[in-house]
């Protein structure tokens, strides 16, 4: 296995700097990090800079589905559904480890969104378009059985529901996954690396100088083409070139909740109404002991780099939650943690946030800079295509003839478990080898559907070096996890590892407060920090702790970055 290693990064950046890439994608999220592997799995050298953290904006931010777009069937986008609804099965069998599926009911509520009839024909259309397999197929229930499902649902005005199946994802680690494999079949990936402007000869668009956000040092990137992929910032970098003209983004804001499973314990996810007859819906997923539930959808104008939840956020979904729920009595202080997205989305004068088509579209400017923007999650292998097509036309200047995509025949890194048929097998499997290196069942279970395949490469780190954890007050699971995380997905700081690996910080925050302080003690000395550097990570994640927390009161209030 490749090593991409956070110790490494000035030498892939050296790498970088030696001599021309093929291609240069800026932005480490699911769009750019998928054209990176599509791009050097068809024979281009490839390279790839983030500012931020791999997967830090909004693909560690959704709603967490590959789903297969039922809600546009809504917009009568019938093309889209078709489309993600197919992408949803190849990220599936390619990646299983970070793909579940699961059952998603759909109530029928008098007055509501969808009746009955609409709803059965909707969901067979759905299924339909989809390419659905049978056993996924959509089901139509009574009340009674619905309320067998699910019996926290409200009762009033309940008629059935339908119930079909959507695919639950870790989209930070499905990004990590999709990095992970392009790192390994050539591509230089680094994050932490800001690009602060463009280079040009006679007008065209050559090369980016950088700037190392950690050392502070700058280099000058020279590549054939560069593909701007950078999410909320494109408009940014389209500044930048001085070809932002025509269409710009509409930034909304989904926001997430985070509550115990003993304060909502839901068994089944569900995608209601809310009750404010302002045409929404929200999901409500149960996940690892925990349910989560949102998304808002606002327009948004405030930090790109650190969106926040406000007070009127938490309670619209708060009261959402309990319409719908009505036995829960949800409070603010049931909330143990939350995150905020924003949906790069491309405006569309005179539509409302949740309106505006989820459909990307490719930008090339004067000087030969080439945008991608809006699309969502599902959908970002066939984005990669189009993108990586038009810079093999463009390198090559002819239209066919250049090596077709195959990225959905590649199994991502972690993914080489059997398929979806042996996942169930691979996992009982490895899960028993764990617990004979001294792991507990949960702790073992937890690192293979983490890890996949790569489960190998972190039982080698117990088996050489497990005994080390206690010498630095880690468990064996997380000295483990920190190690090959450090070595194999460039951790290199704290949130790194605690919201973007680990997802710990949504979904289990007392880990968090736990481990917080050996982690940083142990990364200080791995990764030789200055005492300023751990202090200054150490509030960064503490700042993100609070803000998980703490909702906003001026929206418009500015987060300086710390880094």
């Amino acid at each position: 296995m490749n090593e991409f290693s956070s110790l490494k990064r000035s030498t892939y950046l050296n790498e970088m700097e030696k001599q021309p890439l093929d291609l240069l994608v800026i932005g480490g999220g699911i769009t750019g990090t998928g054209i990176a592997l599509d791009a050097q799995s068809r024979g281009l050298r490839t390279g790839l800079i983030e500012m931020q953290d791999f997967a830090a904006g909004t693909s560690s931010r959704s709603t967490k589905l590959v789903h297969g777009g039922l809600r546009y069937l809504k917009q009568l986008e019938v093309k889209l559904v078709a489309e993600v609804g197919k992408e949803r099965a190849i990220v599936y069998e390619n990646a299983p480890h970070v793909t579940t599926p699961v059952w998603m009911m759909l109530p029928i509520i008098e007055n509501g969104t969808f009746g009955k009839f609409s709803t059965s024909i909707g969901l067979k259309v759905y299924d339909f378009l989809a390419g659905v397999k049978r056993s996924e197929q959509r089901k139509m229930l009574n009340s009674g059985d619905t309320l067998s499902r699910e019996p926290l649902l409200r009762k009033e005005g309940l008629k059935g529901s339908g119930v079909y199946v959507e695919y639950r994802t870790d989209d930070a680690r499905l990004t990590l996954e999709v990095i992970k494999e392009a790192v390994y079949r050539g591509v230089l990936a680094v994050n932490y690396t800001k690009a602060e402007k463009f280079i040009y000869e006679k007008g065209k668009l050559v090369g980016v100088q950088i700037n190392d956000q950690l050392s502070g040092e700058k280099k000058k990137i020279y590549a054939k083409k560069i593909v701007n992929a950078a999410g909320p910032w494109v408009d940014t970098l389209r500044e930048k070139d001085q070809s932002k003209k025509g269409k710009y983004l509409h930034l909304t804001k989904g926001v997430h909740l985070v509550i115990d499973g003993s304060k909502f314990p839901l068994k089944e996810a569900v995608y209601f109404d809310t009750p404010f007859n302002d045409g929404r819906m929200m999901f409500a997923i149960p996940r690892a002991g925990k349910t989560y539930v949102g998304t808002t959808d606002t327009n948004y104008k405030g930090s790109i780099v650190h969106p926040r939840m406000t007070a009127e956020d938490r309670d619209y979904i708060l009261e959402a939650s309990n319409f719908m729920f009505p036995n829960l009595n949800l409070v603010a202080g049931d909330v143990e943690s939350s995150w905020v997205g924003l949906r790069p989305l491309i405006h569309e004068e005179g539509k409302d946030p949740s309106e505006i088509s989820r459909k990307d579209e490719i930008f090339l400017s004067e000087s030969g800079l080439i945008t991608i923007a809006g699309g969502k999650l599902t959908g970002y292998r066939k984005m990669a295509e189009s993108v990586v097509n038009l810079v093999l036309s463009q390198i090559s200047g002819k239209s066919k003839g250049f090596p077709n995509c195959s990225t959905d025949r590649i199994t991502l890194s972690g993914g080489n478990v059997g398929g979806s048929a042996g996942y169930s097998s691979f996992i009982q499997e490895k899960v028993a080898e764990g617990i004979k290196l001294g792991l507990t069942k949960d702790e073992a279970e937890k690192l293979v559907k983490r890890y996949g395949s790569n489960i190998s490469y972190v039982y080698d780190v117990i088996r050489q070096s497990g005994h080390q954890a206690a010498e630095s007050d880690l468990s064996v699971e997380v000295y483990a996890s920190l190690l090959y995380g450090i070595h194999h997905e460039m951790v290199t700081t704290l949130s790194d590892f605690f919201i973007r690996r680990t997802s710990a910080l949504l979904f289990d925050i007392n880990w968090v407060q736990k481990w917080k302080g050996p982690v940083s003690r142990y990364m200080a000395t791995l990764l030789s920090w200055s005492k300023e550097e751990e202090i200054r990570y150490l509030e960064d994640l503490e700042k993100y702790i609070h803000d998980a927390v703490v909702p906003l009161d001026n929206e418009e209030q500015p987060y300086i970055q710390s880094i």
